[in-house]
Parts: C-alpha cells; sequence; structure tokens
C-alpha cells in the first residue's frame, strides 16, 4: 500500500470538508488531500432546486435508515445524506437559516465563550454572499463565497401562508433570518444564485481545485485513520495510505465522523471489541448524543390546481431554462414561521414550514403543506458499530419521540398548523384534509398519528459532541481537536451539542470558518 504525504489530510468534501479545503489551500506553502467517497456533482438535476427530492435515494445519496424506533410505532426512517462533492449541500433543500443567539450562547456554555454568538457571527458573515437587502436596516455578509436569496419566483399561495401567519401573530422575523432573533414568519432565505442551486462545492471548492495545493480524491470511502504513537498519522483507503504531517481532519457528517473513529479504534472500548474491532483509545462519547429535527406534516386538498404538481412539463422546464423562473426554481419549503408550543415569549421550539405541494409516498399531488419541526428535542440517541467492515453502515439509533415532551410538542404544532388552514388568508385555497391527515382528531388520536407519520428532517448532529476539556460526554474539545489523540480534529455538524433552532448547513459551514481560523493561529 503506498504512502502520499500532505500537510492536511480532510475526509469528506460536504458543507464543512469543501470550505476546510479551500481556506486551507490559501497558504501556499501547505498540500491539502481531500477525501469524497463519492463522485463529482455534475448530474445536471442538482442544479435544479425543485430536484431534491428526486436526488433522494439515488447514487448520490449514501441512504441511510434507522433501526425501527419504538417512539413512532416500530418504523424505521430513512436518512438521506449526500454522497457528491458538496454533500448533503448538493441535495438538501438549499435553507439558510443559522439559528438565533440564544442558541450559540448555550454552545458557549457547553464549550466555551469562543463559541457565543458574538464570536460566532463574523464567520457566519464571511461566508455569506447575500442577494439584495435580506430585511431593512440589517447587516449580512455581502462578498462571501456562498450565495443567498429569497426564492426568486415563489409560488403564489407562499404569500397567502405568510399573511396566515401573521393573523396568528407571527410578523415578520425582526431583522430577518440571519439572526440574531428568531420568532415570526419569513420567505426562506435560500443558497441560490440566479434560481440555480449553490452549493459549498459551487462556493469554495471549484475555485480551491484550481490551486496546485489542493489534491481531490473522489470515489474512495476512508477506512479508518491511521494511528501510530498515539497520534492520528494519516487516512487509510483502500489501495493507498494518505499522511498528514500536520492533521488529519473528518468532516464526514454526524454519522460518517463517528462511524469512521469508532472503526479506528476511538470509542467505547467494551463496544468496540464486541463489533469486532481493537480498542486504540477509550472515548465512551463518540456515538452518543445524537438528535434530529424531528418532523410531521399537515396536508389539505388545494382547491386550484398546485404548480410545483406540474414542475416538469415542457413549458415550466422551458421556463427555467430561459430564464430560470418558473416551479424548477422552487426549492419546495418556500417560507417559514418560529414559534413556542406553550404560546409564551422566548426563543421558539417549533418551526412551520409551508410547501405549496402534498408528499404523497414518492409522489407529488395538488394539496398544500404546511410541516411541523420539533426545534429543540429532548430524545438522545446514539451511532453505534455494528462490525469492522468500513461498507457495513452503523446503527442509527435517534430514538424518536422518546422523552414525552417530544410527542407533546410536536401535536401542539399540529394543532397550530390546523388553525393557520382556517385563517382568512388560507381558508379560500384548501378544501378538506388530505390522508393520512384527518379533521376533528382527538388528542389521542392525534398523539397515535404523530407517532405514526414523524420522519426526519434530515438534521442529525452532536455525534462527536464538542465540550471543555474536563467534560466527559464531550468528544472533541474547543479547537474540536479530539480528546486524546494528537493531530486529529473533527469538524462538521457531529461537533454540535445541541441543535439549532434553524438548518444545519449554515453553521457547519461556519464551525469550517471558525476551525479555518484556528488552525491556521488566529486570534480566537
Amino acid at each position: 500500500m503506498e504512502d502520499e504525504l500532505f500537510d492536511y489530510v480532510i475526509v469528506g468534501a460536504g458543507s464543512a470538508g469543501s470550505v476546510l479545503a479551500a481556506r486551507l489551500t490559501e497558504d501556499p506553502a501547505v498540500r491539502v488531500a481531500l477525501i469524497e467517497a463519492g463522485g463529482p456533482d455534475t448530474d445536471p438535476a442538482i442544479r435544479v432546486p425543485s430536484a431534491s427530492l428526486a436526488l433522494l435515494g439515488t447514487e448520490l445519496d449514501w441512504g441511510y435508515e434507522t433501526v425501527p424506533q419504538p417512539g413512532i410505532d416500530g418504523r424505521s426512517v430513512g436518512w438521506p445524506r449526500g454522497k457528491v462533492l458538496g454533500g448533503s449541500s448538493s441535495l438538501n433543500f438549499q435553507m439558510w437559516i443559522p439559528g438565533c443567539a440564544d442558541d450559540y450562547d448555550a454552545w458557549g456554555r457547553a464549550a466555551g465563550p469562543t463559541w457565543s454568538w458574538d464570536t460566532v457571527r463574523p464567520y457566519l458573515r464571511k461566508a455569506e454572499h447575500w442577494a439584495g437587502d435580506p430585511a431593512e436596516g440589517t447587516s449580512y455578509g455581502d462578498d462571501g463565497p456562498l450565495w443567498i436569496s429569497p426564492p426568486r419566483d415563489p409560488d403564489p399561495t407562499t404569500a397567502h401562508f405568510l399573511r396566515a401567519c401573521a393573523e396568528l401573530g407571527l410578523g415578520p422575523v425582526p431583522g430577518g433570518l440571519g439572526g440574531p432573533h428568531l420568532g415570526g414568519s419569513a420567505l426562506t432565505p435560500l443558497n441560490q444564485r440566479r434560481g440555480t442551486r449553490w452549493s459549498s462545492a459551487d462556493g469554495y471548492l471549484r475555485p480551491a481545485l484550481e490551486r496546485d495545493n489542493l489534491t481531490l480524491f473522489t470515489g474512495q470511502q476512508a477506512r479508518r485513520v491511521v494511528l501510530e504513537d498515539g497520534r492520528a498519522r494519516g487516512v487509510e483507503l483502500a489501495t493507498a495510505r494518505l499522511m498528514a504531517r500536520r492533521e488529519v481532519i473528518l468532516s464526514a457528517g454526524a454519522i460518517g465522523s463517528p462511524h469512521l473513529l469508532m472503526l479506528s479504534g476511538i470509542g467505547d472500548e467494551r463496544e468496540l471489541s464486541a463489533a469486532g474491532v481493537e480498542p486504540r483509545v477509550h472515548l465512551p462519547a463518540v456515538g452518543r448524543n445524537l438528535h434530529d429535527h424531528a418532523t410531521l406534516d399537515v396536508i389539505r386538498h388545494a382547491v386550484d390546481p398546485v404548480r410545483l404538481a406540474d414542475a416538469e412539463t415542457a413549458r415550466a422546464k422551458q421556463q427555467f431554462e430561459q430564464d430560470r423562473t418558473g416551479p424548477l426554481t422552487s426549492n419546495i419549503a418556500e417560507a417559514v414561521g418560529f414559534l413556542r408550543s406553550d404560546g409564551r415569549p422566548g426563543p421558539p421550539d417549533l418551526e412551520v414550514i409551508w410547501a405549496p405541494i402534498a408528499f404523497q409516498g414518492d409522489s407529488l399531488a395538488d394539496g398544500l403543506t404546511v410541516g411541523v419541526v420539533l426545534l429543540q428535542p429532548e430524545s438522545r440517541g446514539t451511532v453505534t458499530l455494528k462490525d469492522p467492515d468500513p461498507a457495513t453502515p452503523p446503527l442509527i439509533d435517534p430514538r424518536y419521540l422518546s422523552a414525552g415532551a417530544d410527542l407533546e410538542r410536536l401535536a401542539a404544532g399540529a394543532r397550530f398548523a390546523e388553525r393557520l388552514f382556517t385563517t382568512d388568508a388560507l381558508r379560500p385555497l384548501v378544501a378538506g384534509a388530505m390522508a393520512p391527515w384527518a379533521d376533528g382528531m382527538s388528542d389521542d388520536a392525534l398523539h397515535q398519528h404523530v407517532r405514526e407519520h414523524t420522519s426526519t428532517l434530515f438534521h442529525p448532529v452532536g455525534t462527536c459532541r464538542m465540550g471543555l476539556p474536563d467534560d466527559d460526554t464531550a468528544v472533541v474539545d474547543p479547537e474540536l481537536r479530539v480528546r486524546g489523540v494528537p493531530g486529529l480534529r473533527v469538524v462538521d455538524a457531529s461537533v454540535i451539542p445541541r441543535i439549532i433552532r434553524g438548518h444545519t448547513h449554515a453553521p457547519a459551514v461556519m464551525l469550517a470558518e471558525r476551525a479555518a481560523a484556528l488552525i491556521h493561529g488566529e486570534p480566537r
């Protein structure tokens, strides 16, 4: 097996890994290797915003699945993750919602003040290129690599949804969805440039690949971290070892990063031995603290045909090709609202997402959807090894609704979604309930419906949690270095100690911007 020598070896070319590769190679004196298990992002469907659903389950998707979940009637849930340049930012619904100051101040309490809102905000702004003023009187990033814009050609019903939110007390989010406050409603800021998807690969990686000091390896899955004398020295592929003079950095995501640590013998020694892996570093927190935004759809028939149901027509395709308008520019989740399940003042614990379409299994129908999202779940799960073969997916157990408060809050959100459909703004647009939703459910029936139909918003976090040096529940320290393993960092959504109230692409990018600054030795 051949060895190749670099300064930094990065695993994963997704939301975070693309950022790191770009920022670290700004120093021409270093050589960087970037490993991606998937292939290039050349599928034309990646550029089409409305194609996100069609990309799930393809060769661009790892296609993970949870173990059966007792809290949701024993169902397994599919967990899509990007297996392509750009990672999940090449498959997702393009929503740039970084969360609010309270989210990051909670990180600051868990992992030190360098992760509080005031500290991380400049790194969000460094990434951002807002196309137009997102909200009057705000000051967001305007020259970063990631383009952010409102929906280019929103569905006519989306304005009705925003008026419905206002009827129920959710007026415009103060200062917009870039923070620091979150509460109210708004059009969704999107990672799009002139009506097409704009991923981390587009904004960061493609320009960086013009540099001679970045080497990209696609279609090659990392098998394990090479440990020598207790230090991370490189990454083993099927046919080569990529060795690192300085550091190995895992950016493989909330599933891939803990999986690779455990394959390398870093984790709970008893569990590793039981799975057939020789323990090297006893770090029981690896794979713990898994949590995710659970979601539930409330859907109704539409009085009139909806545009997205006909997005594949010749006319819609012509609109998109000629001037980047029409239904194909829709990310499907065009507007959002944030609220508290108890109706009290304070940071939200629920999100409602407007989709001017209805989801019926694998197909779309003439209907309108309010998706209810549990923003601050109390349930916690695990990622664990099934066996020592890197090709075998790990066991993913989010333990959905194992905390009873999660069920109650999702049910409260569903009741709010019902009320939205009865507002003056939305009532004229909808007919009766569309299955599986049913009107007039009792509380007990609603709770059972939640168990039967809760799914994922594709936001797993927390499995390599960051924390203070004396925190035994942490995997990485405040500088994202793996405890007890010199030369190894984790930089992706797995380090998030508590999930934000927004969507996870933005904080993953911010984490990589912040990590690059730490590696470069910039002031903390």
